[in-house]
């Protein structure tokens, strides 16, 4: 469905940009993603497109970060287990989303695609690394982590841990009591001060 075509600009326009993209990525996965869909789809042309993402590859993960932006934000509860906790059992609850889906559809097309590779690889280290590093960083300054725990590898071991799951027991959730477990038993042994 195309929407019509009017004179938007800045974060609006990119806006109904990444909702079209989202919405041709639902229905046709990422195979079926094109520049003149969205163009059509989000009533502007594939020029406007261009001069904001470079390759459709750009696009889809962009699309799919906007969808997901909620899930990973840090809670900010103020507790580092509670903090863990809570980022796991989002990004898990999320895995039945739209942007969950989005995302298995991307990285089906991952073996093809060199330029899809790197935009997922650039939005783990953006979206999981980041989050999990503001999560380490405020326990840091809380005195519940040690200053070496804000190592990227060391901050996202839960979440290195939850994708296990998710890929190697071809779950899309997991049970709650694995999160307690990643969390109690792997992650604040390995963080805590």
């Amino acid at each position: 469905m195309a929407a019509p075509k009017t004179r938007r600009r800045g974060t609006d326009l990119e806006e109904a940009i990444l909702r079209a993209a989202a919405g041709e990525l639902a229905d046709g996965g990422y195979p079926g993603l094109t520049m003149e869909r969205v163009a059509q789809r989000a009533g502007t042309n594939k020029n406007a497109i261009y001069r904001r993402w470079p390759n459709r590859a750009a696009l889809a993960v962009a699309a799919y970060r906007h969808l997901a932006e909620d899930t990973l934000k840090p809670p900010g509860t103020g507790n580092l287990r509670e903090d863990a906790l809570a980022l796991l059992r989002a990004i898990n609850c999320g895995q039945t989303s739209p942007a969950a889906r989005i995302l298995r559809g991307l990285l089906t097309g991952v073996g093809d695609e060199p330029e899809l590779r790197e935009q997922l690889h650039e939005q783990a280290v953006r979206g999981g690394t980041d989050t999990w590093l503001t999560l380490v960083g405020e326990a840091v300054a809380r005195g519940e982590a040690r200053p070496e725990a804000l190592h990227p590898r060391v901050a996202t071991v839960a979440l290195v841990l939850l994708r296990h799951e998710f890929l190697t027991r071809g779950l899309t959730t997991v049970d709650d009591g694995v999160l307690v477990e990643i969390v109690d038993e792997v992650y604040l042994p390995l963080v805590r001060a």
